[in-house]
């Protein structure tokens, strides 16, 4: 069933917390030279109660802060909330980081492992049915019938949530915003592309029941993306 239209006023309220968070991540505003409520919504076109709603939505993710008679101020870029998938999306939307690609796989290094080493035991036979489904489409995208992107990101989603684990299930939402500009990078290097067969080990142990067999397979999966991300900070290097 097709969703309804979000209300305007919500429509009004996002593209501001859009364009407010794109605007503190790109540093266009310093710690202390936020506008105030007025000038926001002067400036934007919209009302004091679009703006205070937006306000609190960026305060809740941990990029300003607003203090009686102090005004709002910018936090410092280690106290923002990497974990919401918008702070998430304007970081990789701004200028293009392999430093941050970097720091990305290092946490899916530490976590997707074990994530699958849990997935091995945890998942039910709709789990593993999807994994497989969800392997069928990287194998289709790479035959150039479906989205390369979609497909890749699917597979990894489809573990996380086989884990059957609150937390591990929440880091899709990381995974999804992120994997995409991993993906697209990785995949521009000499040609590389997502291994099948790597992602088929990764599979195969899930659906055997081999915990230690599938953390292997995603660590070595993992890691053959981080020595790309490396490789390519290296020669970035060089060449400055």
């Amino acid at each position: 069933m097709e969703q309804p239209p979000a209300p305007a006023g919500r429509n009004l309220t996002y593209g501001l917390l859009d364009s407010l968070g794109v605007a503190i991540v790109t540093g266009r505003y310093g710690a202390r030279d936020f506008p105030t409520e007025a000038e926001l919504a002067k400036h934007h076109g919209v009302s004091r109660s679009v703006t205070r709603e937006a306000m609190k939505m960026l305060a809740a993710k941990g990029l300003v802060s607003a203090r009686q008679r102090k005004g709002t101020s910018v936090r410092p870029a280690a106290e923002w909330n990497l974990f919401d998938p918008d702070v998430l999306r304007w970081l990789l939307e701004r200028r293009f980081s392999i430093d941050l690609l970097r720091h990305f796989t290092q946490l899916r290094l530490g976590t997707e492992p074990e994530a699958a080493a849990v997935a091995a035991t945890a998942a039910d036979a709709g789990d593993r049915e999807r994994i497989t489904a969800a392997l069928a489409r990287m194998v289709e995208a790479d035959a150039g019938r479906g989205d390369v992107l979609d497909a890749d990101t699917g597979f990894h989603v489809a573990v996380l949530r086989a884990t059957r684990n609150p937390f591990y299930a929440q880091f899709r939402v990381v995974v999804s915003a992120a994997l995409r500009k991993s993906i697209r990078f990785t995949n521009g290097i000499k040609g590389h592309s997502a291994s099948i067969a790597e992602h088929a080990a990764v599979a195969d142990a899930i659906l055997a029941r081999d915990p230690d067999a599938a953390r292997e397979a995603m660590r070595r999966l993992i890691g053959n993306v981080l020595l790309l991300i490396e490789g390519a900070e290296g020669e970035a290097a060089e060449q400055a």
